[in-house]
């Protein structure tokens, strides 16, 4: 089996690090660095357990242009980042990059998409992707040669989502995610869903119809939805739509990464810099294990 390429949602790990850490640990010139300091033990943790031949921190736009084209009000509720935050933000990609972690950015894309795009390279080229997330939206990526290492806020460690793992939580194979999403509703994207539709009832609707616009079709069908059901639907087909195009992932080309090791020895020497000591005294032990 080779070794797999871990593509991570940066944004998301750099928040709940922020977030799960005292932002009383202060490294040098006294800055927070609780947010670098999860986001490299999340990474060192999963570098240790998977063994990758690489791994690629993807960062993007907050909310996509065509997205908010879409639908104004996604990502509108979402606060600002806090500066503490906003500085460890500016610093992580040449932090990461010193553990041998490659970082790819976007203006334009946000950075799920360049996760999945990075999925679909690597499927191209024969191999293998985990991308590690908390984000539910990428459990469409899951298929052959790509599974999710969902983390969830406030636990340690992270769940291998497959295909068959996607369908018992949702109903619903990773194609239609974007589908369930769109009749389920997001709020941590700001989309509403249809109407009284929770997740139970779009599940059943795609079980039944096989897509959101088989659903909008069977509504207009005297009798084959129950009446609260078939209204919601076609009240809300513009926006359901629009809702399952902001959930659906952009492809773009990108290059494959080339294999590259994390560095311990680098990595000690940038948490130094930073003034992350127990992080360079952890790094500098395990360097010198493997070393022996």
């Amino acid at each position: 089996m080779p070794a797999p390429l871990v593509v991570v949602d940066g944004p998301f790990v750099l928040y709940r690090s922020f977030f799960a850490l005292p932002d009383s640990i202060r490294g040098a010139g006294e800055h927070s660095v609780n947010a670098l300091l999860g986001a490299a033990n999340i990474l060192l943790r999963v570098a240790a357990d998977k063994q990758p031949r690489a791994i690629v921190v993807c960062f993007g736009a907050e909310a996509g242009r065509y997205r908010v084209e879409l639908y104004p009000r996604y990502h509108a509720d979402r606060p600002p980042v806090p500066d503490a935050l906003a500085w460890q933000f500016e610093r992580a990609p040449e932090f990461f990059d010193a553990f041998g972690w490659s970082t790819e950015t976007s203006d334009e894309l946000e950075a799920d998409d360049l996760l999945g795009s990075l999925a679909i390279t690597e499927s191209s080229a024969g191999g293998e992707t985990l991308i590690l997330t908390g984000d539910r939206d990428m459990y469409q990526c899951a298929g052959d040669g790509v599974s999710v290492l969902f983390l969830k806020s406030g636990k340690i460690g992270f769940e291998v989502i497959d295909p068959r793992e996607v369908e018992r939580r949702y109903g619903v194979p990773p194609a239609l995610v974007p589908d369930f999403i769109a009749l389920r509703g997001d709020p941590s994207d700001g989309l509403p869903g249809a109407p009284g539709i929770g997740p139970k009832t779009a599940a059943e609707l795609l079980q039944r119809h096989g897509s959101l616009e088989g659903a909008i079709a069977a509504a207009g069908k005297v009798g084959v939805e129950r009446p609260r059901i078939a209204g919601a639907l076609l009240d809300s087909a513009d926006e359901l739509r629009a809702f399952r195009e902001i959930a659906t992932l952009r492809p773009v080309e990108v290059q494959r990464p080339p294999d590259r090791a994390t560095d311990m020895k680098r990595g000690a020497l940038a948490a130094r810099e930073l003034g992350l000591n127990r992080l360079a005294e952890r790094l500098e032990e395990a360097q010198d294990l493997t070393d022996l």
